[in-house]
């Protein structure tokens, strides 16, 4: 009998070591008795996260592709595409589909935050928008979770090789669309996009939502950030490339996506996108209840990223601290292999991804010593560093 498998990936685990923190990070400084116990029991690592040879930080979504065995160089479709079969969107042949941002510009069109303030009342703004049609091209947008959307572009002549509006850094001007090479559906593409960008942001700027919120002194929502423009194309599933039958435990859109696109089931949890307050206990049940039906139980757990994209390295242990109290229950399985790692370091001083390595403990199949789950303990353990493509060949062997 085959070992079933248990994937947790903790979004954005590793981080760089913090004064206030006794010189740890916040891995390190967690109490995490359960994780140090698998740890103990089992096999460690570091994983060297995946980046295309143009990026200087590691993506959320090209590393999940990695973390899978596939190779972004071949089967990254962009992000908008993940995002889209994420949320429930089915995408046409020819529809070009983009991750969006509700954010804050300035007059000027300079970005002060890129977020909104977290915004979670999105829905209104969305309705504001829909219906929009430019040069024939249907524009779809649909709320992901918090301030994430989705844009489609539904045409004919259309084209995914088009730039990103998003400048992702605070304080830089919005940046405009513009083609990648030039075919006359590549400039179409970044036309109607410009054009539909600069209305949206006429109609956010005046609604009654963002009136409101900015005489309670809250940012208002007046500009889409859009990037990962991106295309449907198949991609072999999970089950074709390892004889696996897989599911997605998941909250966020891009992840659920993901495991769509790979054939992964998706399980639903009540209360999974919540943040910071995701259902973890829901989460977990889940995954236990789930290895009844399946070989492959992906369990993706995002908070940990978004406290330590705000800076908030203290919220950051403490959610790792409720994992570890969370992940007890899976401890005296039988006949499962149990892989913990994240998919990219987000360091939480610098309020962005980076490109340290990841930690990676894989209980079921021998054990090496270690004591701890960490980045410096994990440092010590057999599996040494591996590259992040390489990590289903090691669960597999």
């Amino acid at each position: 009998m085959k070992k079933k498998i248990i994937f947790i990936v903790i979004d954005g685990l590793g981080d760089k070591t913090i004064r206030v923190l006794g010189n740890k990070t916040p891995l390190e400084a967690a109490k995490t008795s359960n994780l140090d116990s698998l740890t103990k029991e089992g096999v460690s690592g570091l994983i060297k996260p995946f980046l295309f040879s143009s990026q200087e930080k590691p993506a959320s979504d090209t590393c999940h592709l990695a973390l899978f065995g596939y190779d972004p160089n071949k089967y990254y479709l962009g992000r908008g595409p993940y995002e889209a079969m994420g949320i429930g969107i089915k995408l046409k042949k020819g529809d070009i589909a983009l991750r969006a941002n509700f954010a804050t510009v300035d007059k000027n069109f300079k970005v002060l935050d890129r977020r909104s303030g977290r915004i979670e009342n999105t829905q209104p703004l969305i309705k504001s928008l829909a219906k929009t049609r430019i040069k024939g091209v249907k524009i779809i947008i649909k709320k992901s979770y918090g301030h994430r959307a989705v844009l489609v572009l539904r045409g004919k002549g259309l084209s995914s090789e088009i730039s990103n509006g998003d400048p992702k850094e605070v304080g830089k001007k919005v940046k405009e669309i513009s083609a990648k090479d030039n075919s006359k559906e590549a400039k179409l593409t970044a036309k109607v996009l410009n054009e539909f960008l600069e209305r949206a942001h006429q109609i956010l700027k005046g609604h009654p939502l963002n009136r409101e919120r900015e005489k309670r002194g809250l940012l208002p929502a007046n500009y889409l950030l859009v990037r990962g423009a991106g295309r449907l194309k198949r991609t072999p599933s999970f089950k074709e490339r390892y004889g696996l039958k897989a599911c997605c435990i998941a909250g966020g859109g891009l992840y659920k996506g993901i495991g769509k696109i790979l054939g992964m089931d998706l399980i639903l949890v009540k209360g999974a996108t919540g943040f910071p307050t995701t259902n973890l206990k829901g989460k977990i049940l889940a995954v236990k209840k789930s290895l009844k039906k399946y070989d492959f139980v992906f369990l993706h757990i995002k908070a940990t990223d978004s406290l330590a994209e705000d800076g908030n390295f203290l919220g950051k242990k403490r959610f790792i601290e409720k994992i570890d109290v969370n992940i007890k229950t899976l401890l005296n399985l039988n006949n499962t292999l149990i892989v913990v790692t994240g998919d990219h370091a987000t360091c939480s001083q610098l309020k962005s991804h980076c490109s340290e390595t990841i930690p990676l403990l894989i209980y079921g199949k021998g054990k090496n010593g270690v004591e701890k789950f960490s980045e410096r303990a994990c440092q010590k353990g057999k599996l040494g560093q591996i590259k992040q493509l390489a990590l289903m060949r090691v669960v597999l062997s």
